[in-house]
């Protein structure tokens, strides 16, 4: 009887362990392969040793595990990693599932070889067609008038149909070459799109700001979600990320700036020609709309609570750069949280 007592305690401790590997690929959008689960394992069978702590530090305040912390603490990241900015601000490349874009590159690589031998079969069907064109007219400038109606005839057939068959192939390699380039521009909207919330990316973000002439005037923002890490823990990540999905909506209704997802719950804003002033107002206004709604839990209709965020906002100065100016804004963000948060602070 011990035994099967300590036996039936083994197992219900293998289900909990199990169940929360499950919760742990669940949260952070792994696929359920041997390398993430392995992954999972050694963060929550060894929840003091050194993965765990690393893994506790990234995704402090609800981020989600990137392809690039994975692989820096050792694991394999493999398909149905979730394209999240790490901390570094670069993003992982396209999609962020490592085989499809293999698939992509193996796919676009057939095809320019593809459009490669249909080129060079066109072109000595071309020449092919020339000489034959050519001896066919020296035969009848021979012949003279004993050139009849047929051998002309024939040899526009002939004409007609070698047309015909290099325009079916060149018309067969721009499809190709049109399809390709669809599924390459959609690559690089996935590149710099957020896939969670739909807005542009950190990578989008810094290359507009760097897009911009010199002398344009601007000004930027940084909002994070207040207490977002309670959210998580509370409710869980899904509802989470409805939190950072209906924040990010309301900052993307204000017209006349963009909004970026910056990593996490962090968002960017980034105005042309917009005094500080002003685009600190734009941002409290919409800060105090998002407080006074009261979301709701969809399953359970339970509250969820005030949801606010705190915002910093800077100025651009004549010859400051874009890290010193997203610095300041950051800054001023901190200022706000030891205030109390819920609240717009600017830069001196």
């Amino acid at each position: 009887m011990a035994s099967r007592a300590v036996d039936a305690g083994q197992a219900n401790g293998g289900d909990r362990l199990f169940a929360r590997i499950g919760a742990f690929l669940a949260a952070h959008r792994l696929s359920p392969e041997p390398a993430h689960y392995a992954f999972a394992y050694e963060v929550i069978a060894n929840c003091e040793g050194l993965v765990a702590r690393r893994v506790a530090a990234i995704t402090d305040g609800g981020v989600r595990l990137t392809t690039h912390d994975i692989a820096s603490l050792g694991g394999s990241a493999v398909a149905g990693v979730p394209l999240v900015g790490d901390d570094d601000g670069d993003d992982v490349p396209l999609t962020g599932d490592a085989d499809a874009h293999q698939a992509m590159m193996e796919r676009m690589m057939l095809q320019l070889d593809g459009f490669d031998d249909t080129m060079r079969v066109v072109h000595a069907e071309a020449n092919d067609f020339g000489r034959d064109l050519q001896r066919s007219a020296d035969t009848m400038r021979d012949m003279g008038a004993e050139a009849g109606i047929e051998a002309i005839a024939a040899l526009t057939t002939d004409m007609i149909q070698r047309v015909q068959r290099a325009e079916s192939k060149l018309d067969h390699a721009l499809r190709e070459t049109e399809e390709l380039r669809t599924a390459l521009d959609e690559a690089r909207g996935s590149a710099r799109t957020d896939p969670l919330t739909d807005l542009p990316n950190r990578r989008a973000f810094d290359e507009t700001f760097a897009s911009l002439h010199r002398d344009t005037a601007v000004t930027v923002a940084i909002c994070d979600i207040d207490h977002f890490k309670r959210v998580n823990d509370n409710f869980g990540h899904a509802v989470g990320d409805r939190v950072i999905r209906m924040v990010a909506q309301m900052l993307a209704s204000e017209k006349g700036m963009m909004v970026a997802r910056y990593g996490g719950e962090e968002f960017a804003l980034l105005f042309e020609d917009t005094p500080l002033d002003e685009a600190a107002q734009v941002i409290e206004r919409i800060r105090q709309v998002i407080a006074e709604r009261r979301p709701r839990v969809r399953e359970t209709g339970e509250l969820i609570g005030t949801v606010s965020f705190s915002a910093g906002v800077a100025e651009g100065r004549v010859g400051e750069g874009r890290a010193a100016l997203m610095a300041r804004a950051d800054a001023a963000l901190y200022r706000a949280k030891d205030q109390g948060r819920a609240r717009t602070i600017t830069a001196s």
